[in-house]
Parts: structure tokens; sequence; C-alpha cells
């Protein structure tokens, strides 16, 4: 079963929005602030698929839930609804393991579109889909990608990775030295229909440098390419 944890104070958004994932297949868990998020959550021993946050809420905000929930898992996928002003919000979610934002007001169908890539990444990295795989590796240099895991290494050392940051990782190593435009980035991952911005592939790449680069002011293998996107040099 498909199940979501939906967290927003407004009850009335909060309706809307488990009435539109009923509709769409999923089970939802639905809590009015961050801190009864965080204890649903736990009660349900962090089996969900995918978590709705709003980031102005009582008791606990969607930031700091987002931090914990992420820190409990690297595989739930993480949608932020932010208002219209809340630009560096948006900026500082995706920093700390957000995978997507939606903007307030958002329609049904831009939700659930959201929601259903989250999901069909989610289930590429666990499940029945993440057996069927073959097994597999990508190698660069000291890194190693392994596509059965859904795992990176750096000398043997592990990386965590969110299943977003692992589909651009892969999408990297299977590209090495090409230069890749944002708009590439965002098809490849997030799915050539994504209503988001480009700027969403900066940030996850900002996210990224922090945790595969020695000193990630002064990358060596995820290098920008002025004026075009991004390339991964081993």
């Amino acid at each position: 079963m498909k199940r979501v944890l939906v967290a927003e104070d407004e009850t009335s958004i909060r309706e809307f929005i488990v009435i539109n994932l009923q509709r769409g297949g999923y089970e939802v868990v639905e809590a009015a602030d961050g801190a009864q998020a965080l204890n649903e959550f736990q009660a349900c021993n962090g089996e969900f698929d995918i978590a709705v946050l709003d980031i102005m809420m009582p008791e606990m905000d969607g930031i700091e839930l987002c931090k914990k929930l992420r820190s409990y898992s690297s595989n739930i996928g993480i949608i932020m609804l932010t208002a219209k002003t809340q630009e560096m919000d948006k900026v500082t979610g995706l920093l700390v393991g957000a995978d997507d934002y939606v903007t307030k007001p958002f329609s049904p169908s831009e939700l659930m579109a959201r929601i259903d890539a989250i999901y069909r990444r989610v289930a590429i990295g666990s499940g029945a889909d993440a057996k069927k795989r073959e097994e597999n590796e990508l190698v660069s240099g000291d890194y190693v990608l392994n596509l059965r895991s859904r795992t990176l290494t750096m000398a043997g050392k592990p990386i965590e990775l969110t299943q977003v940051e692992f589909q651009i990782m892969e999408y990297f190593f299977r590209n090495q030295g090409a230069a890749l435009s944002r708009t590439d980035i965002l098809a490849k991952v997030w799915g050539s229909d994504y209503y988001g911005e480009e700027k969403i592939v900066d940030v996850n790449i900002r996210r990224l440098r922090m945790k595969v680069e020695t000193e990630p002011s002064s990358p060596k293998h995820l290098m920008t390419i002025w004026g075009v996107g991004y390339k991964w040099v081993s």
C-alpha cells in the first residue's frame, strides 16, 4: 500500500490534500502540526513512502520536521508546501533533505503529479522494483555507485543519498565528462512533465557537493559549466 504522511495545520488545505491522495489510491495519515506528524511517523515505524509537509506549522515547523524525517530515512520522499513569499524556505527545505516543493495555491493535478513522480522514484529504490534490477556497479575513480543496493561509496566509505540524489549521481556516472544542462537533469530525474523550476537542480547539486566533495566550495568532481549546467569528472 502506498502510504503518505500529510502534515498541514490548515484544516481545509489538509482535507483537500487527503481527499485527492485517497482518490489517487494512497493510504493517508494526517497531522495538524509537526510534533504530531513526528509522533505518527514513529508510531508507524517510519513505514511511509512520502511525506507532505507544510513549512509553517505550530509545535514544530516543516523544516525541522524534514530534518528529523530525513535523519530516520534516506528513502522517504519529502515534499514541502510553501507560500509564494517563502523563497528562502524553499531553498532551505531542499538543502535539509526535501525532494521537491509545491507553492500554494496549487491545483489537484499539480500536487498529484508531484506526489506520483516522487513515489515512482521511491518505488525504484525499494521493494519489488529494486529486486528486478540486475546487479551492477558504475565506477568513477574512488567512487562506486551500486545500482542494486542503490548506494554510493567513496574509497569504501558509504555516502548516504536520498533517492533523488542517487538518480542524479547515476545520470552523471552514465555520462562522465559530458556537460549536462539543467533541463536535461530535470527531465531525466524529475520527469519531462515536471511542473517546477530548474533551480531545484542547483539546490540539489549544492547538497550533493556537501556529501561527495572533500571541499564543497572548491569542487573537483561535480563541476559547474557556466551557461550550460554541470558535469561529473572522475
